[in-house]
C-alpha cells in the first residue's frame, strides 16, 4: 500500500503518567471531559467511555478547591493518564501535584508572585510532573492585544515565550506548550513560529472549533497542514460534542496520515445506484459493532465492481458489490457473502483476523492464512 513518510519534528520527550510524549514517541491523542469534576462518579464514567475510545490523555478542569478534592478521589479510581487544567490559584496547583495529576496545564505567567511560581515548578519537579503552557487568542495579556491590536500569530508566540521564559529561568524543562485560535491560518503560523524557537512538545489543536461537523473539519485542516510537516507530538480536537467523538476524530486524523493505525480504517464508497447492497447502513452497522477494537484493519466496503475489487484487493478484508458479493481476504476472493449476511461475516472476519494477529504479531498481513467462513 502506497505511503508517504512524515519526518517528525525533533523534540524533547517528556511523560505525562505512562504515555511519553515528544521524542520518536507516538502522536498521542487527548481529550477534555465536560461533567461537573465535583460529581466523581459522571467524571470518572466519561474518562473511561474515552478511554475504550483509545484516549491516550483526559484534562479534567480544577476550577475550585473542592474541584481538586474531588479530583484525588476520581485519580485513585482510574488509571489513565490525567492532566489538570488549572487557572491562576497556585494552591490548586499544589494540591492536585500532590494528589497525583500527571500534569499540570497551568501558565506560570498568570499565578503572581514569584514565589508563588517556584512552589509550582518545585512541586511538578520533586514528582516528575510536566507542566503543560496554554496560549489561546481568547484570552492573550492586554499589552499584548494593545501591542498587536488583535490576536496574531506573533502575539501568540510572545505570550508563550514569557511563560517558556520563566521556565527557563527556575531550569525547568519538562514542559509543553499549546498555541490556540479558532483561526486556522493563525494557529498554523503561529506553532510553525514556535516550533523553530524551542524544543519542547507541543500540543495541538484548534480552540473552539465548532460542532461535530463543522469543528472535525476545520480541526482535520488546522491539525493535518501541522501534521503533514511533521509538526505536533500531542492533539486533541476541540468539539462541542461529546469527548469521545473528539477521541474518534482524533484518531481518524492520525490514521488519515498514516501517523497512528489504530482501530479499525474502513474505506467505504459514497454508493450510487449501482450498489448491490446498502453501503451506508453497512458501513454505520461496522463503526458501531467494532468501536472496541483498537488493533489495524483496512477494511473496505464498495458497493459495485467498477472499483470493488480493486479496493478489495488492496485492503486486509474487502467486500465488492456485485451479483454476488464478494469477500476478499488479504487481496484475495475469498467467498461469497448475501446482502442479509454482509455486516455479520464482516465482522466476524475482521475479529478473527485480529484474533490471528495477536497470535502471531511477527507475520505480516499478507501472508495470513485464509480462513473461510462456513
Amino acid at each position: 500500500m502506497f505511503q508517504v513518510e512524515i519526518p517528525r519534528r525533533k523534540s524533547r520527550q517528556i511523560s505525562v503518567g505512562k504515555v511519553l510524549i515528544g521524542g520518536d514517541a507516538p502522536i498521542s491523542v487527548q481529550t477534555m471531559t465536560n461533567t461537573e469534576t465535583c460529581d466523581v462518579e459522571a467524571t470518572l464514567a466519561q474518562i473511561e467511555r474515552c478511554a475504550r475510545a483509545g484516549a491516550d490523555i483526559v484534562r479534567v478542569s480544577i476550577p475550585s478547591m473542592e474541584a481538586a478534592e474531588a479530583f484525588g478521589k476520581i485519580r485513585a479510581r482510574t488509571t489513565v493518564p490525567l492532566v489538570t487544567d488549572i487557572h491562576f490559584d497556585y494552591k490548586i496547583a499544589l494540591r492536585v501535584a500532590e494528589l497525583g495529576a500527571d500534569c499540570l496545564r497551568i501558565n506560570p505567567g498568570n499565578i503572581g508572585r514569584e514565589d508563588r511560581v517556584k512552589a509550582v515548578v518545585s512541586a511538578a519537579r520533586d514528582r516528575g510532573i510536566p507542566i503543560r503552557i496554554g496560549v489561546n487568542a481568547g484570552s492573550l495579556e492586554k499589552d499584548l492585544q494593545k501591542k498587536y491590536g488583535e490576536p496574531t500569530p506573533q502575539a501568540l508566540v510572545e505570550s508563550a515565550l514569557r511563560h517558556v521564559d520563566i521556565l527557563d529561568r527556575l531550569n525547568f524543562q519538562d514542559f509543553k506548550v499549546s498555541l490556540k485560535a479558532s483561526e486556522i491560518f493563525m494557529t498554523v503560523e503561529a506553532y510553525k513560529l514556535l516550533a523553530a524557537q524551542i524544543e519542547q512538545p507541543l500540543h495541538l489543536g484548534i480552540t473552539e472549533a465548532g460542532g461535530f461537523r463543522s469543528g472535525s473539519v476545520k480541526s482535520a485542516i488546522g491539525l493535518g497542514m501541522l501534521l503533514s510537516q511533521g509538526i505536533g507530538d500531542t492533539i486533541r480536537v476541540s468539539l462541542a460534542a461529546d469527548p469521545v467523538e473528539e477521541v474518534k476524530v482524533g484518531f481518524d486524523i492520525l490514521k488519515s496520515l498514516h501517523l497512528r493505525n489504530k482501530g479499525i480504517n474502513i474505506i467505504a464508497c459514497p454508493s450510487c445506484s449501482r450498489q448491490e447492497f446498502d453501503v451506508i447502513g453497512t458501513v454505520n452497522a461496522l463503526e458501531e459493532r467494532l468501536e472496541d477494537v483498537m488493533e489495524h484493519l483496512d477494511v473496505a466496503v464498495i458497493g459495485c465492481v467498477v472499483n470493488g475489487p480493486g479496493e478489495a484487493r488492496e485492503a486486509d478484508i474487502g467486500i465488492a458489490g456485485g451479483t454476488p458479493n464478494l469477500m476478499y481476504i488479504e487481496g484475495k476472493p475469498s467467498h461469497k457473502v448475501s446482502a442479509e449476511a454482509l455486516v455479520n461475516e464482516l465482522e466476524k472476519q475482521i475479529r478473527d483476523r485480529i484474533e490471528w494477529l495477536k497470535l502471531h504479531p511477527d507475520v505480516t498481513r499478507r501472508t495470513i492464512p485464509i480462513k473461510i467462513a462456513g
